[in-house]
């Protein structure tokens, strides 16, 4: 699921914002992505996802600040080197392009932003089970020099249901 070997489970909730991936270069900069607004730090988690699934390492480099992890729904760990390796596998493969689309198809996501300040828990959700039941992941993300960065992602494992 990229972002550094997750489980199906976070693929999933970061594909719900993802374009088409049609691209094999870089990925532009979304619109709104320097903005410190919602719409801001959800373009830019949008450019996360697309970053991870097309390689584009210099993205997730500039993103991912030192020390980020992301704990996946099992509770386990991975670091910022681990997430952009895994995104350099995904470089020129159409495989985690079709596991997105296919995750997309079968399990809607909604997307909360909780802005304060300088602070932004971007959180995806099950739409059956709502943002208090069923959210299956959230990155929290913080603007400095200009634009939005990851700092931490916690996934779980909510029902489909």
């Amino acid at each position: 699921m990229f972002r550094h070997t997750r489980s199906l489970v976070a693929l999933a909730t970061l594909c719900v914002i993802g374009a088409t991936y049609a691209s094999k270069g870089p990925t532009p900069p979304g619109p709104h992505e320097s903005e410190r607004t919602e719409a801001g730090a959800l373009a830019a988690d949008d450019h996360w996802l697309r970053a991870e699934v097309d390689g584009d390492t210099a993205f997730l480099e500039r993103m991912l600040l030192p020390g980020y992890r992301s704990i996946g729904a099992t509770g386990v760990s991975h670091s910022r080197e681990q997430i952009i390796a895994g995104a350099v596998k995904n470089k020129d493969s159409d495989a985690m392009k079709e596991k997105v689309a296919a995750w997309r198809r079968d399990d809607p996501t909604e997307i909360a932003v909780l802005l304060h300040g300088d602070i932004a828990v971007v959180s995806f959700y099950n739409p059956a089970l709502g943002p208090d039941k069923g959210v299956r992941s959230s990155d929290i993300l913080v603007y400095e020099d200009g634009g939005w960065h990851a700092v931490y992602s916690q996934h779980a494992a909510a029902k489909s249901q």
